[in-house]
């Protein structure tokens, strides 16, 4: 039986969430998304396809089998564990414990794990939201939308947010869009995508692309159920 490597892990990992977002993941968002040359993409591929981690489409891209699969949830239960770990008992910053749990993840053995959810009081997402997958691989999700599905005067609570790329994080942070934070949509614009949404009592302007990284959990407005007592005040 061959060694799980942390290389093997990372691409398993990285194909995990590429196929998840767009149903496969094709060799140039490897790439760009572990920042390595072609040519190094190219060979750890085709040696995952030998030891049976995926399947290698020419010209459409990579799949999990059900094999990397597996592997893949498991790294990304140990990387969220590990992020937990980081803000809950280490106390460092929610928008720069990626990197470091990206490093962590590889190292936490399978006999602390149990240990350590213990510690950690046994968290059920990331501290940006994202569910931790459970010991047997699967994966509970707050029902949710993306906020570019919501409308005008649309409210809701952000849940979490699918991509970690700390510049983005930090961005997020700034703005006070974080997980448990009521927004409400009060402008779309039909040209670029960006929306306009009231946080607290503040507007913020976010770009499409920001945006579709966002899910929420919708929330009934609490404006038309005044005016509705209003209107049946007059009648």
């Amino acid at each position: 039986m061959s060694v799980i490597t942390a290389t093997t892990e990372e691409y398993l990992e990285t194909i995990y969430k590429l196929q998840k977002k767009r149903g496969v993941a094709r060799t140039s968002d490897i790439v760009d998304t572990l920042k390595v040359v072609p040519g190094t993409v190219t060979n750890t591929v085709k040696r995952l396809e030998r030891e049976g981690y995926i399947t290698h489409t020419p010209y459409r891209g990579v799949t999990l089998t059900e094999k990397g699969h597996k592997i893949a949830i498991q790294v990304i239960r140990k990387h969220r564990l590990s992020e937990r770990l980081l803000t809950d008992l280490l106390h460092l910053e929610w928008d720069k414990v990626h990197d470091a749990a990206c490093k962590l993840e590889h190292s936490i053995i399978d006999e602390i794990i149990k240990p350590l959810e213990k510690a950690l009081n046994h968290p059920k997402t990331c501290p940006h939201g994202n569910p931790i997958p459970t010991k047997c691989g699967a994966i509970i999700e707050e029902k949710s939308k993306c906020l570019t599905k919501l409308k005008e005067k649309d409210q809701g609570i952000i849940v979490k947010i699918t991509e970690e790329e700390p510049k983005l994080l930090s961005h997020l942070k700034m703005l006070g869009l974080i997980p448990g934070v009521l927004i409400e949509v009060l402008k779309k614009s039909p040209s670029d995508g960006s929306i306009i949404l009231k946080v607290g009592n503040n507007h913020r302007v976010i770009d499409y692309e920001t945006s579709s990284v966002i899910y929420v959990k919708q929330t009934k407005r609490k404006r038309e159920r005044s005016h509705g007592k209003k209107k049946n005040e007059r009648n």
